[in-house]
């Protein structure tokens, strides 16, 4: 039980991330791979506690700028015709699938690659353009 109800935090944080709202700011889009995966798993071993911790709205909203960072510059990406992904207009990354491509990430490059990149990393493999 404790396990899964991580999950539903995390997976309110991945949500909200890919799908995209307002960005918190464009500073918190340049967060490390490792220090996002440090944090996740941190407030996913609070179990049921994470439901009510501050840090759930702090990495929403970390999550929410490196979204919105990369589709602006997914957008620039169409308007010069070189996109480096084509994603449909409603993307779905389940938490899980989303948290296990941060981990294939070696140690050291996790701490030099931001979560924008991930995200475009992510989305170059997932949907790319034909």
């Amino acid at each position: 039980m404790r396990r899964r109800v991580g999950r539903i935090a995390i997976g309110a944080v991945i949500s909200l991330t890919l799908v995209g709202v307002v960005p918190a700011s464009a500073a918190e889009g340049q967060i490390t791979v490792g220090s996002f995966l440090a944090r996740a798993n941190a407030l996913k071993a609070k179990g049921i506690a994470a439901l009510f911790s501050s840090e759930l709205k702090t990495l929403r909203g970390i999550g929410q700028a490196a979204g919105a960072e990369y589709r602006a510059r997914l957008a620039q990406e169409r308007a010069a015709g070189r996109p480096s992904s084509c994603p449909p207009p409603k993307v779905d990354i389940g938490n899980d699938q989303f948290l296990a491509h941060l981990e294939t990430y070696p140690a050291a490059a996790r701490e030099r690659t931001t979560l924008v990149t991930a995200i475009g990393d992510l989305f170059a493999r997932r949907w790319p353009c034909r």
